[in-house]
């Protein structure tokens, strides 16, 4: 299947599709709720993956064992300490080879984030992907603002001055998906290790990679 023509527009959610960072995340606080004698709940991680508010896994593990974990890891200090080296982690496959062609045919980019806008500028300088957006919108902690909502999408739109059927957002997540369809565009899913077995149908297209998928074949040029 090919997105409907003429495309002028290319959106990326953040966390899980440009990077898996979402992977390594969960893979960290597994690791934590184990070291504690419990297992982290997929089914209340995953209400949380693309939105705000949606799970604290901090809240959780300390409800299930009746006490506050440490300070520092309770009011999120120490972050590698969790998490690991998230500077290791690079590109999902055939992002970069996406962007390029885009920025070849003249195509607009945005990436469209739940996340903060310091956390995303600060590994786009770090994977060499910054200063090629022509928007980047992020909820900064507003709920109200995150995905599943398409304020962010419908903004996107806006600033780049396309309209919705001009555009392809690409998603890893259902809350990414329904903000993007609701916001009229067409969708490209591209789970990882953690949104594979979620219900990603409500896509266009769902891909096991963005290398699967050539933009030019996307875009029916190809």
């Amino acid at each position: 299947m090919c997105a409907p023509t003429p495309i002028r527009a290319l959106f990326f959610d953040f966390d899980g599709t440009l990077w898996d960072s979402e992977s390594a995340v969960f893979e960290a606080y597994r690791r934590l709720y184990e070291a504690h004698g419990q297992e982290l709940p997929l089914d209340g991680w995953v209400a949380g993956v693309g939105t705000l508010g949606g799970f604290d896994p901090v809240a959780d593990l300390e409800a299930r064992l009746g006490r506050e974990l440490e300070r520092s890891i309770a009011q999120g200090q120490e972050w590698e300490r969790i998490v690991g080296r998230l500077d290791e982690i690079g590109l999902r496959p055939g992002v970069r080879a996406y962007v390029d062609e885009a920025l070849g045919r003249g195509l607009s980019l945005g990436i469209v984030s739940s996340n903060d806008r310091h956390w995303v500028e600060q590994h786009l300088e770090r994977l060499e992907l910054a200063g090629v957006w022509d928007v980047i919108l992020t909820a900064d902690g507003d709920a109200s603002r995150a995905k599943p909502d398409p304020t962010l999408y419908r903004e996107a739109l806006q600033a780049v001055g396309v309209e919705p059927t001009e555009g392809v957002a690409i998603e890893d997540s259902p809350n990414g998906i329904l903000a993007a369809k609701s916001a009229g565009l067409f969708c490209v899913a591209v789970p990882n290790t953690v949104t594979a077995t979620l219900d990603l149908s409500s896509a266009d297209i769902t891909v096991a990679s963005l290398e699967d998928l050539p933009l030019a074949r996307l875009l029916g040029s190809g």
